[in-house]
């Protein structure tokens, strides 16, 4: 942005043509600057510029207007005009532009905007704003309403971060919900995968103890056969010792028989039932 001109800006021709007002003050030289003409334009609604460099003078048709008589503009007068920026409470942000450098007579333009952070104050505690053509101390309601403008705006701007993080927050909880109802219901698909698959097993392992315990009892079965068609060959050839050694071993055999039928009923009827069903 350009900050000096070797002329006049338009802007300055044009606060030039009009007289004083609520938007302009004319300054003679750096020095006539006072901290409550910045506060008067920062706590304006619209701010204001300060033309430094400028007579006042009546004109003909009995207007006050302003003429450039020229002032310092070299640093030392920069420096003062913002030191008294910072002396005020908040410090006032300005832009400072040096015009007129082609003449002898240069001139600055300090462009005051309408404060952020209202109501300003000099430090000496003045609360100042800028009315038709002069400055004025601001009545207690004005600086009432300027707080409560001032606060509402800043609630307001806290309730819309609180609600934007409320949101934020929302959203993170609805994701993770979601995750985690994904991942249980990929956990059960998993346990029903694994309770069919243990089902399916047992079902194969019942099924093969019962046809192991048919053939066990089938072989028993004519293996107690075999041995009473043995009895009936040897028994006429053997002494009472051999006879009753047989007899011991067919008793035995048959005691076990009647222990293997008596398992082996519950799950013939389990049979029968599953083929009478199918």
């Amino acid at each position: 942005m350009q900050r000096e001109f070797r002329r006049l800006s338009r802007r300055t021709q044009q606060l030039l043509a009009a007289p004083e007002g609520v938007n302009v003050d004319f300054k003679r030289e750096v020095q006539a600057v006072r901290s409550a003409d910045l506060v008067a334009f920062a706590n304006s609604p619209l701010g204001g510029t300060l033309l430094i460099g400028i007579d006042e003078y009546t004109s003909p048709d009995g207007v006050q207007r302003g003429r450039v008589v020229g002032c310092d503009v070299d640093d030392r007068a920069r420096l003062l005009v913002v030191n008294k920026a910072t002396e005020c409470i908040p410090n006032i942000e300005l832009k400072i532009y040096t015009e007129n450098l082609a003449k002898s007579r240069p001139i600055l333009r300090i462009e005051i905007p309408s404060g952020h952070l209202k109501p300003y104050c000099t430090h000496g505690g003045e609360y100042r704003i800028r009315t038709d053509g002069r400055n004025r101390a601001l009545l207690p309601e004005e600086l009432l309403a300027i707080y409560m403008d001032r606060e509402g705006e800043q609630f307001l701007s806290r309730f819309r971060d609180a609600v934007f993080q409320l949101e934020h927050q929302v959203e993170g909880v609805n994701h993770s919900l979601s995750k985690g109802i994904l991942a249980v219901s990929e956990h059960l698909e998993d346990l029903d995968d694994q309770l069919r698959h243990t089902l399916h097993r047992i079902e194969q392992l019942t099924d093969s103890n019962k046809k192991r315990s048919r053939n066990l009892l089938q072989a028993l079965r004519e293996s107690q056969r075999s041995i009473v068609q043995l009895e009936e060959v040897v028994t006429p050839r053997v002494d009472g010792i051999s006879s009753t050694l047989l007899e011991d071993i067919e008793h035995k055999l048959g005691m076990l028989l009647d222990l293997i039928d008596t398992e082996s009923e519950p799950i013939d009827a389990m049979q029968n039932g599953e083929d009478s069903r199918q």
